[in-house]
């Protein structure tokens, strides 16, 4: 009986014990259950982040487009924008020089394609060296040079006028310079009088 009274302790601790440990025990069917939901939501996300950089794929295309679409409306708008168009010239000379010929190119292209009937106005100037008669005359020359070119490039003749302002003070880009600081002052700008349609 002593044995069986020191036995009952133990079986109880025993008992006990096996209990504590089998309150952390997990079922393999709720285990299994649980690894399933987790991976079905792992999979919902990775189908949703998959689904969100193909849309931001798609955006990025469609801005590309746009961007692409804009920067081509206003690499054509640019020329458009431009309404005055400049020539410079050489001390004592009315001679057209190559680098500006591109920009006479681009405004005689525009008004043609885009403004047909539109009218011009050359307007020749000199630096105030030399006599009034003789910078009225070569102020003309370098306008006609201009107005020359403008309708070799596909301007119709009578569309495009030349004048001369010579050495009119009121008209230089810098007040009184002359030789080889007078660069602005020996110009040749093209003056839109009328756009057409």
């Amino acid at each position: 009986m002593k044995i069986l009274s020191m036995l009952k302790p133990a079986l109880l601790g025993a008992a006990l014990v096996t209990l504590v440990g089998c309150s952390d025990y997990v079922k393999r069917a709720d285990y299994d259950a649980a690894i399933a939901e987790l991976r079905s939501r792992d999979s919902a996300i990775e189908a949703k982040a998959d689904a969100n950089a193909a849309a931001i794929a798609s955006l990025k295309q469609e801005l590309a487009d746009k961007f692409a679409k804009y920067d081509k409306a206003i690499a054509e708008m640019s020329g458009k924008v431009r309404v005055n168009a400049m020539a410079h010239f050489a001390y004592d000379s009315s001679d057209l020089r190559d680098e500006d010929k591109a920009a006479l190119d681009e405004l005689a292209k525009v008004i043609s394609n885009s403004h047909p009937g539109s009218l011009l106005t050359v307007e020749g100037f000199t630096d105030a060296a030399g006599g009034s008669g003789y910078n009225k005359r070569l102020g003309q020359a370098r306008a006609e040079a201009v107005r020359d070119y403008l309708v070799s490039a596909g301007l119709p003749a009578d569309s495009v006028r030349a004048v001369s302002y010579g050495e009119a003070s009121n008209r230089q880009v810098d007040a009184g310079a002359i030789k080889d600081d007078g660069m602005a002052n020996r110009r040749a700008a093209v003056v839109i009088d009328r756009i057409g349609s």
